[in-house]
């Protein structure tokens, strides 16, 4: 049992008739709420504030257990324990005895955040298809109207693991005031070709099940070998292939699948059939698709508005924000190339930085399971600034 115990979400309006959410799209929905969960105390000045960006398939429920939210559907036993349970508690990276961590889930997610799967409440039915295209830059307003009802003015850190990290970067250059410390960890400041052309792959894999009907399968049955073929996709390129080769020689599954005429023959075939069927249990196909667009469209100097990346980071050297950045040897959904892009734009901007190169043959996932490469250096980088805030 986790030393949090139970672990509640909470909900927050944040779109009404009234006051509608409108999205860079120029979509508008008039009824949305985020869901999202706390851990740890805030004190009395509201300064020990960290918010942290969930990576693509994760939830609000970042650690403690949550045995399940209401009206999700998609809350299966694998989502019960924190996808960040390692890294959030008593002395921990994220240390609940020193820090209030707050974690939502996406506008557009499955998970309580309004999303595709969502009944609209103009309709009665699914939002499905008709639910707006979605950025990163709608994903980090929607949780600074969350900071806003906590009044929570400025953030002592933000972070964010693979795709939470293009949450965290997007924060820090749109609302630069708001947070001194950025932890980006595995992630890119723009998507590169290759992982553009991977995303695609998986979209196309989710749009050409016969049952995805443009977006409109809630009553008809979901389409469950796209959403499959595009989890086996990504999956890939979240495990390191040597681990992949280890755990399906570990776990038997069942190496007798057959197709119309190709008979799976081998532990690795059916462990990445398994991976794939068993997420289709825990995710909606029109969140996976409105994540995917968000990723590959992803550009922080277009989303904030400004001119060039150099103007981007100067942004962060005006606000004094101090960069912890972590770069995975062997990561190949998140290539160290793309960290070290990162950190030669900070570099131009003059923003005071920590790099650090994660040794690990868990690939993309060693931010999952490896806390013990991550912790001292955050726990430095956030004691640090708690000293700075108090005078120390």
């Amino acid at each position: 049992m986790s030393d949090l115990g139970i672990i509640n979400s909470q909900f927050l309006e944040i779109a009404t008739p009234d006051a509608p959410f409108v999205f860079r799209s120029g979509e508008v929905l008039e009824h949305a709420q985020i869901a999202y969960e706390t851990f740890g105390e805030l004190n009395e000045d509201r300064s020990n504030a960290i918010l942290l960006f969930h990576a693509f398939s994760g939830s609000q429920h970042a650690a403690g257990i949550n045995p399940g939210v209401p009206g999700v559907e998609f809350w299966t036993q694998e989502c019960v324990t924190g996808w960040w349970e390692p890294f959030i508690g008593s002395d921990k990276a994220l240390d609940t005895d020193r820090y209030f961590i707050i974690c939502a889930n996406y506008l557009g997610g499955c998970y309580g955040s309004t999303g595709p799967s969502s009944i609209d409440p103009a309709t009665g039915q699914r939002y499905g298809s008709r639910f707006p295209h979605v950025t990163f830059a709608d994903i980090v307003r929607s949780q600074v109207m969350l900071l806003d009802s906590l009044r929570i003015d400025r953030l002592l850190a933000v972070v964010g693991p693979s795709t939470g990290g293009l949450g965290a970067i997007t924060f820090a250059t749109t609302h630069p005031h708001r947070v001194s410390k950025v932890i980006p960890i595995a992630t890119g400041v723009k998507t590169t070709v290759l992982n553009r052309i991977i995303l695609l792959e998986q979209i196309l894999a989710i749009e050409n099940d016969p049952r995805f009907r443009g977006g409109d399968y809630y009553e008809s049955g979901v389409p469950e070998t796209g959403l499959a073929l595009a989890r086996m996709i990504s999956h890939k390129t979240f495990v390191h292939l040597n681990a992949i080769e280890n755990r399906a020689s570990r776990d038997l599954i069942h190496p007798d699948e057959r197709f119309s005429w190709y008979q799976v023959h081998d532990h690795v075939e059916s462990y990445m059939l398994h991976q794939g069927k068993k997420f289709t249990n825990r995710f909606d196909a029109n969140t996976y698709l409105r994540i995917c667009e968000a990723w590959s469209r992803f550009d922080p100097v277009r989303e904030s508005g400004a001119t060039d990346s150099d103007a981007l980071f100067a942004r962060s050297h005006q606000a004094e924000h101090q960069y912890l950045i972590f770069s995975i040897e062997e990561d190949y959904c998140f290539y160290p190339d793309e960290q070290q892009a990162l950190v030669d734009a900070l570099k131009r901007a003059d923003v005071p930085h920590l790099f650090f190169t994660v040794h690990s043959e868990k690939g993309h996932d060693s931010f999952l399971l490896e806390p013990d490469l991550y912790t001292p250096h955050i726990q430095a980088m956030l004691g640090n600034a708690t000293k700075a805030l108090v005078g120390g």
